[in-house]
């Protein structure tokens, strides 16, 4: 490697090394290290700001803020304390009880919206629900976003890399139902499982409280009938419009910011402060986080290691399944898998046909998949839906650390691998 290419590594170590001790925010962090990265020509303006390759994903930007919008609209209508109400009467104000709910509901609402939708609808409801029972909110939400980025790999839109995956492999909705939905459900019931004892601290019974919120009408929660409606109608067009985005051959992200600004037209609230509610800090990190990571992809760091794993794996099927889908945990959890895959995802389709090309050497982007979306639990800058997640606990006042999130993360991510690794194997070795 070229002294540039050792700079814009070093550059990305230590800006890493900042974030994750917490040395500097980390939207300074972000912010900072791509400054470093365009002042050194690791990158420069056309490649930053207009490369599909290298570049800011504008897609998941304008995605993230059409989706913002939209919450902050539905957050004034009351359906969040409404929903956490009912949530926490299901539960019997029983602290394992809800989180399972939770768990479950995420998981499921993740496979059929995207990973990022799913929190930033749930992770309100999370923080209300856990207050009303005097429970900590920071075990919930951790749980939750961990329960979505399982969830999400079960289908193509689950998960931003799963798109990208589907569009580089030439993959379908079903295709992704059929091989990846088995293994994520079972994982979804162990992750649920695995909470009892990972969060057992955070299961503090409160009986007054619990009578208190079953003694709750749920409906008296709702502050605007009319903007809950209207709010009702979008939501139902945007999703729809998620799931026959293919069909209707517009970008999600398309869909959301149009979505966001046409419940905003029709709301009759003022702009200025719903756009008060937008989690710009996690804009404003999204956006330094991908200059860095464009950076690595350009000075060709990303694409040497990939390269070289091709030429060792030398078409060995099996070894080449289980490198993928390990191989891919340390990269994913370092620079976030939504830009891991889009940098790989050409290298993977390389060993593909090296392998064969055919039909059985599919399980390779299986592999892949559920590397890049199982690793995504790691760390807090592995998977978009962790960013979101973060910010928006620290605008309720519960700040999430790096350590704190992977010191669950890095168990997780640990079991799930392995019994994915337990399943390719099965599946597509033993049994086929």
């Amino acid at each position: 490697m070229s002294a540039g290419t050792w700079l814009a590594l070093a550059v990305f170590a230590t800006t890493y090394l900042l974030i994750a001790t917490e040395r500097v925010h980390r939207v300074a962090g972000a912010l900072g290290g791509a400054v470093v990265m365009l002042v050194i020509g690791a990158t420069g303006p056309d490649h930053a700001f207009f490369s599909d390759v290298t570049g800011i994903d504008w897609n998941v930007i304008v995605l993230l803020l059409g989706m913002m919008l939209i919450v902050a609209v539905l957050k004034r209508t009351g359906i969040f304390e409404f929903v956490a109400i009912w949530a926490a009467k299901r539960a019997g104000g029983r602290p394992y009880r809800l989180m399972v709910l939770l768990i479950l509901a995420t998981a499921f609402l993740s496979a059929w919206l995207d990973n990022v939708t799913t929190v930033l609808l749930i992770a309100p409801v999370t923080i209300v629900v856990c207050r009303r029972l005097g429970v900590p909110v920071v075990p919930y939400l951790i749980a939750e976003v961990m329960a979505c980025n399982i969830g999400g790999a079960a289908t193509l839109i689950g998960d931003p890399p799963n798109i990208m995956i589907g569009s580089r492999a030439g993959l379908s909705f079903n295709d992704f139902l059929l091989h990846m939905a088995p293994i994520t459900t079972l994982l979804v019931v162990v992750f649920a499982v695995m909470a009892r004892w990972m969060f057992r601290d955070a299961f503090r019974y409160d009986p007054k409280r619990a009578a208190h919120v079953m003694a709750m009408r749920e409906r008296d929660a709702i502050k605007d009938g009319r903007l809950l409606a209207v709010s009702g109608v979008v939501i139902v067009i945007v999703m729809a419009c998620f799931v026959l985005h293919t069909t209707l051959h517009l970008e999600p992200s398309v869909v959301a910011i149009t979505g966001g600004l046409v419940l905003l037209a029709v709301s009759r609230l003022k702009a200025a402060e719903v756009a008060a509610d937008v989690e710009w800090p996690t804009l404003a990190f999204f956006t330094g986080l991908f200059v860095m990571v464009g950076a690595m992809v350009r000075t060709g760091v990303i694409t040497d290691v990939g390269q070289a794993a091709a030429r060792a794996l030398d078409g060995n099927l099996l070894g080449a399944s289980m490198a993928l889908l390990f191989g891919s945990i340390v990269p994913s959890a370092v620079i976030d898998n939504i830009p891991f895959v889009a940098s790989t995802s050409p290298i993977v389709a390389e060993i593909v046909a090296a392998c064969g090309g055919n039909e059985q050497a599919q399980v390779l982007w299986w592999s892949f998949a559920l590397g890049a979306d199982l690793a995504g639990n790691a760390t807090i800058v592995a998977s978009s839906a962790n960013v979101v997640v973060v910010g928006i606990a620290d605008r309720a006042g519960h700040h999430i650390s790096f350590w704190q999130f992977s010191r669950y993360g890095l168990i997780v991510t640990a079991v799930t691998t392995v019994l994915a690794g337990v399943y390719v194997w099965l599946r597509y070795f033993v049994l086929a």
